[in-house]
């Protein structure tokens, strides 16, 4: 088996998040190379090597720890044993100070750019990953700005790293011409970069008191309260709509009903909804700062996601302007055209390829 390509999936968790979506959706595309998967609920069509299924974001904190700590010591002797040439780990995971040869993908510098002194995140961006991209063979970046932020934080060299944007599953995230109802749409994590509190506050400003805000997205006991009180303090309470985690099946759905998507996330890697937004044929207000402007281009109403005016602005306008809102969703369309998973994979296979 010379030249056997081995794929790092012991991160995949059982809710699709970013991460998972976009490691499932390569492997369509991988199949030509044959590899074997490293992961813990064995897929059909591929060779499996089963490990632990107790290594994911499933586990919390302990998943995490117990992953790294077979990447260390595990993965290196599951290397020899099964005769990889390469490794792939669709996110920045990979033995340090071994004989595997790795490539990996870089999704985004969140943990450094708004770091917490308590969160191991912050620790494993400062001293883990910058060892794991200088030991790698080559590095996959989401988008350009993330590839300048690893070389800005890290002097990465750009010739070490490759500019493959992810994308979308056009088969789900599209246009089901459903009537637009009053509300407004937020999908993510409730984080402060997401910006949620600046939201909030921009929403209550509308004149329009029928519109709805609605929030999908997993709830954090850390924030979660506190954007429940601000909603309540400004009076919106009964008009913020907390949705928790909403299935990945019904997204496409509460996309295509809302008047627009309201993504003011100060900081992206990619932005993917932003992409799937778009794909449905939704008008998208989101931020004008890190990769966002390369997912948009000038399909979306771009905004400085620090100033609450000006995110209220746009949605006052959005509500008031019909003729926008259907020139944004016939650009948004367009747009999402141009990205397609056949194009991600098929371009990390050739990269893939090229190393082994």
């Amino acid at each position: 088996m010379s030249g056997q390509l081995l794929v790092n999936l012991s991160f995949l968790a059982s809710k699709p998040t970013g991460h998972t979506v976009y490691a499932k959706n390569l492997l369509i595309a991988l199949e030509s190379l044959d590899p074997v998967l490293l992961i813990g609920q064995a897929l059909s069509n591929f060779r499996c090597y089963q490990i632990s299924d107790q290594l994911t974001p499933d586990q919390g904190t302990k998943g995490h720890f117990s992953r790294l700590v077979w990447n260390q010591f595990s993965l290196p002797k599951l290397y020899k044993k099964l005769q990889g040439n390469l490794l792939f780990s669709p996110i920045p995971e990979a033995p340090l100070y071994s004989n595997c040869r790795y490539i990996v993908t870089l999704h985004d510098f969140i943990p450094l750019r708004f770091p917490r002194l308590t969160s191991p995140l912050t620790a494993y961006f400062r001293f883990y990953v910058p060892q794991i991209l200088r030991q790698a063979e080559h590095i996959l970046c989401d988008s350009e700005s993330t590839a300048k932020d690893a070389f800005d934080f890290y002097q990465i060299p750009h010739s070490k790293m490759t500019v493959v944007p992810i994308s979308y599953d056009q088969q789900h995230f599209r246009f089901l011409n459903l009537p637009t109802q009053h509300y407004f749409l937020y999908v993510g994590r409730h984080d402060p970069y997401k910006n949620l509190e600046r939201l909030i506050s921009a929403f209550a400003t509308l004149s329009d008191r029928e519109s709805e805000l609605w929030i999908a997205g997993s709830s954090d006991d850390r924030y979660t309260p506190v954007l429940l009180a601000q909603a309540k303090e400004l009076g919106v309470g009964h008009r913020v709509k907390f949705l928790s985690y909403v299935p990945y099946s019904e997204l496409p759905i509460l996309m295509n009903g809302a008047i627009a998507l309201v993504f003011p996330s100060l900081w992206e890697g990619f932005g993917l909804p932003v992409l799937e937004a778009m794909a449905c044929g939704t008008p998208v207000i989101t931020s004008n700062l890190s990769s966002i402007p390369e997912v948009a281009g000038e399909a979306a109403m771009l905004v400085d996601p620090y100033n609450g005016a000006a995110i209220a602005g746009a949605m006052q306008t959005i509500l008031s302007d019909p003729s926008l809102r259907t020139q944004l969703r016939q650009k948004g369309r367009d747009r999402a055209a141009q990205f397609s998973w056949q194009k991600t994979s098929a371009t990390t296979a050739a990269i893939l390829s090229r190393y082994l």
